[in-house]
């Protein structure tokens, strides 16, 4: 999981300067929408919805644009928001690596051309559905800051049910777990008072396919950055595993 971690680390990197452009506003704010229309539009008592307005402001979204998704969400803004729907493609990257994309849309067919296009211009190909989905796990995550007490996590953590962690920079670690237990281990890292600063769903990669060509991870970089300024996309995953060397150049 080191790959993983370090394009993790990279995406958080990106994001401060991603959310500055208008498109992840359109993302968080459907996110939101989606949140407030599978469950209670109070976030409260619905832990998605609580996690996508944490999100939603880490990013610097008003309030008031917030309050308008969640309005949409729940069907009280008189707007027609039952069209948006989830969809999840997948396919292959430069070198054979798996990619899955996560959409939400109002125009599967729309979306379906631009997600193909990214893919074909930028050295992959669009898949069938199931094609790599089976060489992921979906894991949910939270994201501890400032950890100085590694024992101390390891029983709160052992304490919450998780599956295990990974200390990925200095004083930060990623603590994994099954969605259904994602809220119990949140409040039990926050009650053990662990600075969690996200928390995420994950798809975790069984296997990696190394990428040590500096051409190759450009292009890897190339598609993965297109398909997520797509503005129906949400998230975008893959199993590659680039040397630190690398890295540098998804910047």
């Amino acid at each position: 999981m080191a790959g993983h971690s370090k394009w993790a680390n990279i995406k958080r990197q990106k994001a401060v300067v991603d959310a500055k452009r208008g498109n992840v506003f359109t993302k968080l704010s459907r996110a939101i929408i989606i949140a407030a229309r599978s469950g209670i539009p109070d976030p409260a008592g619905n832990f998605q919805l609580r996690t996508a307005i944490d999100k939603a402001k880490a990013a610097g979204i008003p309030n008031d644009n917030i309050d308008r998704a969640i309005a949409k969400g729940a069907g009280t803004s008189g707007g027609d928001n039952n069209s948006l729907e989830e969809i999840r493609y997948e396919g292959y990257g430069p070198g054979g690596i798996a990619v899955l994309v996560e959409a939400l849309t109002d125009n599967r067919n729309r979306t379906a051309a631009d997600v193909r296009v990214a893919f074909s211009k930028n050295g992959g190909n669009l898949g069938e559905t199931g094609c790599v989905s089976w060489m992921f796990a979906q894991k949910a995550v939270c994201i501890v800051k400032d950890v100085t007490d590694e024992e101390k996590l390891l029983e709160a953590s052992l304490e919450a049910d998780a599956d295990s962690y990974e200390i990925t920079d200095d004083q930060v670690v990623e603590v994994f777990t099954e969605f259904t237990n994602l809220e119990n281990l949140s409040q039990t890292l926050k009650a053990k008072d662990f600075n969690v600063t996200d928390i995420e769903l994950r798809w975790i990669p069984g296997n990696e396919v190394e990428v040590t060509d500096p051409e190759q991870a450009k292009s890897v970089f190339k598609l993965i950055d297109t398909l997520e300024n797509l503005d129906d996309v949400q998230n975008v995953t893959a199993n590659f595993d680039i040397a630190e060397n690398l890295m540098e150049l998804s910047l």
